[in-house]
């Protein structure tokens, strides 16, 4: 609340502000039964009334109103009003969080609530597209969402937060925080991928790809690749696809690790910077296609993925503890050379959490995410040459190359 009369004023303008803001959208709906005007008043009521349920001390003047508002728009809406004009519940409903962000304002709660109204504006003026997303979605999609939803809000929540085993590193919250946070990434590109598919072509294809799976991506795109008219193509995608993997890494630690980002991204940075001149090198006579194969991806939230994640997450963990306890560096990097043929998210995120653990310097973590990172796209290399074609091969290994030197050369600079 403000204390004095210019505070005072800035306050109503805030929340007049919010109200002709959001009422701005729906003046342009015609079906719409309130617009400018009601929104802006609706807004001035709200701070009114909180106001005066500060001054009385008495929250009931602020539920009153919050109760005569919605009196209000019911009456908006019996009959002999037209009805078959709109059915009315976005408006009721935006009509009343505007009345509660105005209530916000005189609590001195400006900033959310104006980013609120931004948000609610949004919401409101982006109804079609919402809704052909969501017509876009298959059940197979929602499920996807519902499971992430339960490997986020019940399951994680529910997980004791403690450190168990011989060497402390066996957390159950913080592995289920990592399954979580590989789920969200790969959900996030899952869903895109279905909802965008084939419009925008192999970069958006690659990128989308990268985020659910580069493995599943090269290996579906070595197939293809096969057809001499595909090879261009398929090494676009392919490319970018293990691009996005660099990208992800510092994704990773940014949200695991922030204080090792700065020893990590000169490594990550080179390999990207590299990898980007690899793969413009080969754009350079791309064909344009509208009809590329989508890449069958496996839903990334599922039960039975989370759990093998966490599971092989637990164990690099468990192992890169016990082999730097008993070998120094070099059991580390033997354990990211092994599992970075597979997975590279898993060694990234232990060697992070024994860094955040004190347990390993951030140099010996960075190093062994590069070989993991190597090891890799070594391993995915191997798979592009055998199921694909000898001049995909050829050409995925310029690509290839040029993010390996970048790594190493960063990983020298860092030595």
């Amino acid at each position: 609340m403000q204390g004095n009369g210019a505070g005072h004023i800035q306050t109503f303008l805030a929340s007049l502000a919010i109200g002709l803001l959001i009422g701005l959208e729906r003046e342009r709906n015609p079906s719409a039964k309130a617009g400018l005007r009601t929104f802006a008043l609706v807004a001035l009521t709200g701070t009114l009334a909180a106001m005066l349920s500060q001054f009385m001390q008495s929250p009931w003047i602020l539920a009153l109103g919050l109760f005569t508002v919605g009196l209000v728009i019911v009456g908006a809406y019996l009959p002999p009003h037209a009805l078959k004009d709109d059915p009315g519940t976005t408006t009721s409903a935006a009509l009343l969080v505007c009345y509660l962000l105005g209530a916000m304002v005189w609590f001195g709660a400006e900033t959310p609530a104006l980013m609120l109204a931004i948000v609610v504006t949004i919401l409101l003026y982006f109804k079609p597209e919402l809704r052909g997303w969501s017509q876009n979605l298959t059940r197979r999609d929602l499920i996807s969402i519902f499971q992430f939803a339960v490997l986020t809000f019940i399951i994680l929540p529910i997980l004791p937060d403690h450190n168990y085993g011989p060497y402390n590193t066996l957390n159950p919250h913080q592995t289920w925080l990592m399954v979580v946070l590989i789920s969200g990434l790969s959900l996030a590109g899952y869903v895109a991928l279905r909802l965008i598919g084939q419009r925008y072509g192999a970069p958006i294809l690659g990128l989308l790809g990268g985020m659910v799976s580069s493995t599943a991506t090269s290996v579906v795109y070595a197939r293809h690749g096969k057809n001499a008219g595909m090879v261009q193509l398929s090494v676009i995608v392919i490319l970018i696809a293990n691009l996005v993997v660099i990208v992800r890494l510092g994704v990773e630690s940014l949200a695991v690790a922030p204080r090792a980002l700065p020893t990590l991204l000169p490594v990550l940075g080179s390999g990207l910077a590299f990898g980007l001149a690899g793969t413009a090198f080969l754009w350079r006579n791309l064909a344009k296609s509208a009809d590329l194969p989508l890449p069958e991806m496996t839903n990334p939230t599922e039960i039975r993925s989370a759990l093998g994640f966490g599971l092989l997450y637990a164990l690099v963990l468990f192992f890169s503890a016990w082999l730097s306890d008993i070998a120094g560096s070099k059991g580390l990097y033997i354990v990211a050379l092994i599992s970075g043929l597979t997975d590279v998210d898993a060694i990234t995120l232990s060697s992070l959490r024994l860094y955040e653990l004190d347990k390993l310097q951030a140099s010996q973590a960075v190093t062994a995410i590069t070989l993991a990172f190597l090891a890799n796209l070594v391993f995915k290399f191997g798979l592009i040459a055998t199921i694909g074609s000898a001049q995909l091969a050829k050409r995925c290994a310029i690509g290839f190359a040029a993010m390996g030197v970048g790594m190493g050369a960063g990983l020298i600079w860092l030595q």
